[in-house]
């Protein structure tokens, strides 16, 4: 009988991923159509081509590209926006990978990718109120001025000539962001995140939520100060009941709490703590990655047992590590694999190497500084093993 290693989940159909490539192919679909009626056009202007067709056809592609680009900043605006309106503060703003995060009371550019996700606009919340703060508007502010700027965009395309450069673009524009805005705003649990809406349903299924999406929002901006996750009050990370785990946002307080104990070296409680969430935990694909990585580390650094190793490294999380690579996580991992499983040397340095390059320009230095920690642990067991011929 195969083994199934603790902590792991059998892949399982995701029709809410589904739903979010169907967004995509109707972005796809609808464009097609503009893309036909300048076609139309050409014929009936007698200036059908194959340059003028590839000119269509690029020309579409460009204004695709640039629809979504513009349509992430004004999705992210609208969390800054609508945050600052509820009594939240700036803390960072990333459209791809260039982020600008606030650093000792000055706006600083960073580079931050995170797989999933096209930017983030992340804020200091406000204190808590009873256990509350407001979050609808902050979280669905991105989804709203969407729809609102698609609106402005679709009047504008009336000022134009239908089948024109500009009135195609406007269009464009307004279709990408009428997607952005359902992807967005309505509950969807995808590979590597939950979107706002599913976020907003959580935090109003579940009360307690609100304080769990409050804490991960403060201990954000105490890691951009400067602050390790070990120097904050441990009361913050109180056990997380079962039932609470499967609360998608609720869960993210348990993670944290693991975090805490890995740089406690509290490694055989993080480890039990981690196999139960990721057993019963709502988290998502990026979450499932990392947590999979620290175990993996606990387990070379301890018994290092080649069997276990390897019902940790399974297909999906070589994949996913290979999407998450731009996290310093992800070439730690690979170091200490390279030192300890493989004994190789070369592979050890090159896997120094990205996590260095990685390091130069990430935002938040106290998570290198425990990643490079850990290396450190590794590197003295490696050290104290004896060679083998």
């Amino acid at each position: 009988m195969e083994k199934k290693p603790a902590g792991q989940k059998k892949s399982k159909f995701n029709f809410q991923q589904l739903i979010a490539v169907l967004f995509y192919v109707l972005i796809g679909a609808v464009c097609g159509m503009f893309a036909v009626q300048h076609i139309d056009m050409l014929f009936e202007k007698n200036e059908f081509t194959l340059p003028g067709l590839l000119l269509v056809y690029a020309g579409l592609i460009i204004f695709i590209y640039l629809a979504i680009v513009i349509q992430i900043v004004i999705h992210e605006s609208g969390h800054l926006v609508f945050g600052l309106l509820t009594g939240y503060s700036f803390s960072s703003f990333r459209i791809f990978s260039f982020m600008w995060l606030k650093e000792d009371g000055k706006i600083r550019l960073r580079r931050l990718s995170l797989a999933g996700t096209g930017g983030q606009c992340l804020m200091v919340p406000p204190d808590l109120k009873d256990r509350k703060i407001p979050f609808v508007l902050y979280n669905l502010g991105g989804s709203m001025m969407n729809l609102i700027a698609s609106l402005v965009f679709l009047l504008l395309s009336f000022l134009f000539p239908a089948v024109s450069v500009f009135a195609t673009f406007l269009k464009i524009l307004t279709v990408v962001g009428f997607a952005f805005a359902l992807m967005n705003a309505v509950p969807l649990r995808l590979n590597m995140t939950d979107n706002d809406g599913r976020n907003v349903l959580s935090m109003l299924r579940d009360p307690e939520a609100v304080r769990a999406f409050w804490l991960q929002m403060k201990v954000n901006e105490l890691l951009s100060r400067g602050k390790r996750i070990s120097e904050l009050p441990e009361e913050w990370f109180t056990p997380v009941s079962d039932e609470g785990l499967q609360n998608s946002i609720r869960v993210v307080p348990a993670i944290l709490n693991c975090n805490r104990l890995m740089e406690l070296r509290q490694f055989e409680e993080a480890d039990r703590e981690m196999v139960r969430i990721l057993d019963i935990g709502a988290i998502s694909g990026a979450h499932r990655c990392l947590m999979t990585c620290d175990r993996i580390f606990i387990e070379l650094i301890g018994p290092n047992r080649p069997d276990e190793l390897a019902l940790l490294l399974t297909p999906e999380q070589k994949k996913y590590m290979k999407a998450m690579k731009a996290l310093p996580v992800i070439p730690r991992t690979e170091y200490v694999l390279a030192l300890l499983r493989d004994r190789d040397s070369e592979k050890a340095r090159k896997a120094m190497e990205s996590f260095d390059k990685i390091a130069a320009k990430y935002p938040y230095p106290v998570d290198i500084e425990s990643e490079r920690a850990l290396m450190t642990m590794a590197e003295e067991k490696a050290a104290a093993q004896p060679v083998t011929e």
